[in-house]
């Protein structure tokens, strides 16, 4: 700074300088022995040009040095902005993590309270109680207690520990029968409400003496009757079976994260885990024939793989690269992110990313991303719009004036399924800054209303089927063998039209002796072969069974 002012000093006393030379050119005129052809006027002008000069310099090297201070500035606040967030955040996990700790402390010190108080007052065993749902064994028969003998080591995590089961008691007794069959059937017929079942079952699953060994023998049957149906579509009966298998190791995982670790290596033995890892070899092959693109990342097969070796915990068995090579095909599925993280995938994720975003695959990249915290390495908001570019570059025809109706009418179908797609995004992950979703949804109802005109027309376009005339003259052909025991007047009144078998706008010829029968046994209503039935195309209706 103290330089910059020296600057300026020098520059204005520039005049001053100019004036003692013009004074000292003065006097050397005057003293002069031959005439000089240099005037102090052209001498003048220059200086005065070269001050000039100097100063325009002068001052742009002073504007910008302000635009530096001021860039300067704001780079330091937004430093200070950054810092206080990270602060911030830093302190508000301490605060979780603190609240985690008391609560343990909390939960374990009443458990140690209960155990005591229930040594104290029964110790004799376990009964099951109907008020407080606590587990209890009395006044058993004595085949029972020496059945349930071989197990006494795997049920005793699980004596002191309360649990109730107030909507579905029937999980109780079909765990504590290890009866597999019976809670996919019972889980079959209450599907509706899933979400009940799901809060009750992990504490079912305590009644069972094994309740690892109750998971594994439900997983029977994951691959058995395959067979596809006319329409190319899988049983709905073995997807939901399949469904129920994902759900109940989801619910043992969930059980397992309330035990200590004792507990935990006491159920997971290293029998069970061996078990676990027999069926899981015996699945791995049937997963490389899997086609990913036709999963598009919701696979039940590939996904209850990955839960099986997550819940029993026996992923370090197998290859992390060709583990990491399933998750595209799950990528759709809402526990895929806990999931990559209980078999040690984290790593593995920028990859997996990178895989999904050159498929095609923007919208579970962008998911994949926010859970694991990558978006700096995957900015969503670039990849969600190259998700709708190339929508609409995959899906547009190349002259749009000679696409047919029905091809015009699929592009603005999967046009508006991708805005639908991208616009769920952006409110999931608050992005409503970054990208503003009123554009899209201005082209979501422009779409869904070409698409209400475009149904409109073509049903007003229907041919409808005209009314004979008065005469009897129909456009039908005429049915010479109606059955003898039908009453037919001669003659008809004006007012009521004669009846005929079809009213239909066209009728293809049939054979030549136009028998009755065959016009009265065929179907009352022409489809096009385009349509099919509800059960044998892709829009086929499965009852809400997802886990």
């Amino acid at each position: 700074m103290e330089d910059t002012q020296s600057v300026a000093t020098l520059i204005d006393s520039t005049s001053s300088k100019i004036q003692q030379l013009q004074k000292a050119f003065a006097e050397l005129e005057s003293h002069r022995a031959v005439t000089l052809n240099l005037k102090w006027k052209e001498l003048e002008e220059h200086f005065h040009g070269l001050e000039k000069s100097l100063k325009r310099r002068f001052h742009e090297l002073e504007d910008q040095e302000k635009v530096f201070e001021t860039k300067t500035r704001k780079a330091r606040e937004m430093l200070q902005k950054r810092e206080a967030a990270v602060a911030a955040k830093e302190q508000a996990s301490l605060v979780r993590l603190q609240e985690k700790r008391d609560a343990a402390v909390f939960a374990i010190t009443n458990a140690l309270e209960k155990n005591r108080k229930i040594s104290s007052e029964e110790p004799a065993g376990v009964s099951c109680d109907g008020d407080n749902g606590e587990l209890s064994v009395e006044d058993k028969p004595p085949d029972s207690v020496a059945s349930e003998s071989n197990s006494e080591d795997i049920k005793s995590p699980f004596e002191n520990d309360n649990f109730e089961v107030k909507s579905y008691p029937e999980l109780i007794k079909l765990c504590e029968e290890m009866d597999s069959e019976g809670l996919h059937k019972f889980i079959s017929d209450n599907r509706k409400n899933l979400a009940a079942l799901k809060e009750e079952i992990p504490w079912a699953l305590k009644a069972a003496p094994s309740p690892a060994l109750l998971v594994l023998e439900s997983l029977e049957g994951f691959y058995i009757s395959e067979l596809p149906n006319v329409d190319g579509k899988k049983d709905s009966n073995l997807l939901g079976l399949r469904r129920t298998c994902i759900m109940l190791m989801e619910c043992l995982s969930f059980l397992l994260s309330n035990l200590d670790d004792n507990s935990v290596s006491t159920l997971i033995s290293e029998d069970v885990k061996e078990q676990a890892k027999s069926i899981a070899e015996e699945w791995k092959p049937k997963l490389d024939a899997l086609d990913i693109d036709a999963s598009n990342g919701n696979s039940l097969e590939a996904h209850a793989f990955l839960q099986l070796l997550a819940t029993f915990g026996i992923a370090s068995d197998f290859n992390e690269e060709e583990l990491s090579r399933l998750i595209p095909m799950v990528s759709r599925r809402r526990q895929t992110a806990d999931l990559c993280r209980s078999l040690g995938l984290s790593e593995k994720m920028p990859g997996v990313i990178e895989v999904l975003v050159s498929n095609g695959r923007q919208i579970d990249a962008v998911n994949l991303a926010f859970a694991f915290e990558l978006t700096e390495h995957f900015s969503p908001v670039p990849l969600l719009k190259s998700y709708l570019k190339e929508a609409r570059k995959t899906y547009s025809p190349v002259k749009p004036g000679n696409a047919s109706p029905t091809a015009q009418t699929e592009v603005n179908e999967r046009e508006l399924t991708a805005l639908k797609a991208v616009i769920k995004c952006i409110e999931e992950h608050n992005l409503e800054e970054q990208y503003p979703a009123d554009p899209l949804q201005k082209r979501v109802l422009l779409l869904e209303k070409a698409k209400a005109d475009k149904k409109r027309a073509t049903e007003a376009a229907k041919p409808q089927p005209k009314r004979p005339r008065a005469n009897g003259a129909g456009y039908g052909p005429r049915v010479t063998n109606i059955a003898a025991d039908k009453t037919f007047y001669p003659r008809v009144p004006d007012r009521y039209p004669p009846q005929y078998v079809y009213d239909r706008p066209y009728v293809y010829a049939g054979p030549a002796d136009n028998h009755g029968p065959s016009l009265l046994g065929s179907a009352t209503y022409n489809f096009s072969p385009s349509h099919g039935n509800y059960f044998g195309n892709g829009y086929q209706y499965q009852a809400p069974y997802l886990h």
